[in-house]
């Protein structure tokens, strides 16, 4: 057994406009494909400001609730155990008024198992 240390710092200020926002580095991959995960604690009135998904990102409400949205600004509401996926390149921001912790994992390849809205019933 090894106790590591992980990365994490606010991102209030950063060049998106974030705001009330910790993000803890879980994993990153250094060898082969792309790949990174992140818990991102989301205090009230927090955002994470707009910007482009560089991989394949999935976003995993955990505890509370707040919202994602695409280009378009229209907000979706978001809870616990609820997810969303961006492919590389879209545009997107999210953020929460009462709080809530999300992980957030980035591939270099699609995900796979994942049951979209239109798919359920």
């Amino acid at each position: 057994m090894r106790l590591v240390t992980l990365p994490q710092g606010s991102l209030d200020a950063d060049e998106y406009g974030s705001r009330n926002i910790t993000m803890m580095q879980l994993a990153r991959s250094v060898d082969g494909g792309e790949f990174r995960s992140h818990f991102a604690w989301c205090r009230p009135n927090s955002l994470l400001g707009k910007h482009s998904a560089n991989l394949w990102q999935l976003f995993v409400v955990v505890d509370g609730s707040g919202w994602v949205a695409e280009d378009d600004g229209r907000r979706v509401s978001m809870a616990s155990g609820e997810a969303v996926v961006w492919s590389p390149g879209e545009i997107h921001e999210s953020g929460s008024d009462d709080g809530m912790l999300a992980v957030i994992v980035q591939s270099g390849t699609p995900f796979t198992g994942l049951i979209s809205e239109s798919e359920r019933d």
